[in-house]
């Protein structure tokens, strides 16, 4: 019942009526709320998938993320004319005004958010069947594994971040203008959270949800936090169980293998994969309108979702970023094993086109009807072959790129494992063979060292191998910064190929975004000399 309030004029008297009826308001039932739609397998799992899909928004895997690090972290260099900010990129010369930096910021975040109604939502469910509740369990540990990935590129790029951990429906103001956590408290949060996702994902999936967060990328992804964390023992426990045949991870026998699709998807081919952003996720997906990458993310034709990193780096096709010199010069160091003599080393092939004398591929469309086609190197010099089509086709024509994006793979993880190891002062047979395991991947078949001597000149040849490997995979620039060379080592590698020495001591960390601080008040208060 309901009280209602009648009026009525009546020779100019007005006369009050009090009394009850029936309330007649009903709800429409044919609107969605937040407590009526995640109430099934579907929704829930749906709006999973919607977490996922932020990885490949502007400012992520879409476009900004392999621009931002490769220049950064100089395995790439700016062809000009390069758009405004990622010149400025390219050149340290930016601010907090900077597009790329509030894309990457608000990209993060937004996964967070989806993670986070996921967790609440999935949480209220209560699930019809055994299956539903196992994947009820799944699916809260796939959105804490995105929402530690994201928090650990926050906290690594910006250092102390707000700390938004649950969906709240009617946030205060206190709750909107939220304060920046320490350091240590964000990467408390992100263990606990690859704590849980490793507890709760499955170690595969069937081939129609490959692609989603494993329980070995949780495994990964916190041993490499450890690291980041110096956190030597935990991290060398935590890798170490990635070695083990529960989880089957093995170098993928033909390097390139990891960078073409469709031997991306292949786990016979490609077993090394741990985790990789897909960039037409799940088999119902595909690349969609070619200019999806430039906002159009969930507005131009949905499950449209790719990158455009082969068509902005291609040779043949918009040519904005090259290999810089010194990554190419990388790649020619003494024979381990005849320190006298230079040896080049045969990931050069697989990494860039060039001359013969660097190692570099001398040829491109091996694949195309035509036959191959030897690469101009005498008018392009080095350009990147990693992540490219050109061994199937001349130019592309269009941004929309289907080739996946790789986070995590395990000759990463041997890699951090060696570090773990060398970084305790252990130099001896753990460490060598790993990195000599990563060495002799078939299609490489490196000479193998037989020592790696002390500390420092293990840390070295540690060094070196991660920048042969990692090489245009956005990883240089986290390395040089966590090791605590970046300033030394950007600016001596530029000063030699550019005469500039661009890195100063701030760049440590990036600006917090101008948006941000405008949107925060809590954070604009927090910011000191306009940066960080």
């Amino acid at each position: 019942m309901k009280k209602y309030i009648k009026f009525l004029m009546t020779g100019g008297l007005l006369i009050l009526s009090i009394g009850c009826k029936k309330d007649l308001s009903l709800p429409n039932k044919s609107a969605y709320t937040y407590d009526t739609y995640f109430t099934s397998d579907a929704a829930i799992n749906q709006a999973v998938v919607a977490t996922y899909a932020g990885l490949l928004h502007t400012g992520l895997w879409a476009r900004e993320w392999y621009y931002t690090f490769d220049l950064l972290g100089y395995d790439g260099k700016n062809n000009q004319p390069l758009v405004g900010d990622l010149l400025q990129m390219a050149q340290y010369n930016f601010g907090p005004d900077l597009d790329v930096m509030n894309e990457t910021w608000s990209a993060l975040y937004q996964i967070i958010a989806r993670a986070n109604v996921v967790i609440d939502r999935a949480g209220a469910w209560k699930p019809a069947n055994a299956t539903e509740t196992t994947d009820q369990t799944q699916y809260i540990a796939e959105a804490k594994f995105l929402r530690a990935y994201s928090y650990f590129q926050l906290v690594n790029c910006f250092g102390r971040v707000p700390l938004r951990t649950k969906y709240i429906p009617l946030p205060t103001p206190a709750e909107i203008n939220l304060a920046r956590s320490p350091v240590a408290d964000v990467w408390a949060f992100i263990e606990q959270d690859l704590k849980d996702a490793e507890a709760g994902l499955p170690v595969s999936y069937p081939a129609a949800n490959y692609g989603r967060a494993t329980q070995g990328a949780a495994v990964a992804l916190l041993g490499k936090s450890y690291l980041y964390e110096k956190k030597w023992s935990q991290a060398q426990t935590e890798l170490t169980k990635l070695t083990q045949s529960t989880f089957g991870y093995a170098l993928a026998p033909v390097y390139n293998d990891l960078f073409d699709d469709p031997n991306q998807d292949n786990i016979a081919k490609n077993p090394e994969t741990i985790f990789q952003v897909m960039n037409q996720q799940w088999t119902d997906w595909g690349i969609g309108n070619q200019y999806y990458l430039f906002g159009g993310q969930e507005t131009w034709g949905g499950k449209a979702t790719h990158s455009g990193r082969a068509q902005e780096y291609g040779f043949n096709d918009w040519n904005n970023v090259l290999v810089t010199t010194t990554a190419v010069k990388a790649f020619t160091y003494p024979n381990p094993q005849n320190p006298s003599a230079n040896y080049v080393d045969p990931r050069a092939a697989f990494t860039f086109y060039g001359d013969a004398a660097s190692g570099g591929q001398t040829q491109y469309c091996q694949q195309c009807s035509t036959g191959p086609v030897a690469y101009p190197y005498a008018t392009k010099g080095y350009e990147w072959l990693k992540y490219e089509y050109y061994n199937k086709t001349a130019s592309f024509g269009g941004p929309a790129s289907g080739i996946n994006g790789q986070v995590i793979r395990y000759a990463d993880v041997l890699l951090m494992l060696a570090e773990a190891y060398i970084q305790q002062g252990n130099t001896g047979a753990q460490p060598l063979g790993l990195i000599n395991q990563v060495r002799s991947r078939p299609s490489v078949n490196a000479p193998q060292y037989t020592s790696l001597g002390s500390q420092t000149q293990a840390m070295t040849i540690l060094m070196r191998e991660r920048q042969l490997e990692l090489t245009g995979e956005q990883s240089r620039y986290f390395d040089l910064i966590r090791w605590g060379i970046a300033k030394q080592t950007i600016n001596s590698e530029r000063q030699i190929e550019d005469g500039t020495q661009p890195f100063q001591d701030k760049n440590v960390l990036f600006p917090i975004p101008l948006a941000e601080k405008n949107a925060n008040s809590a954070i604009a208060k927090d910011v000191t000399g306009d940066w960080n």
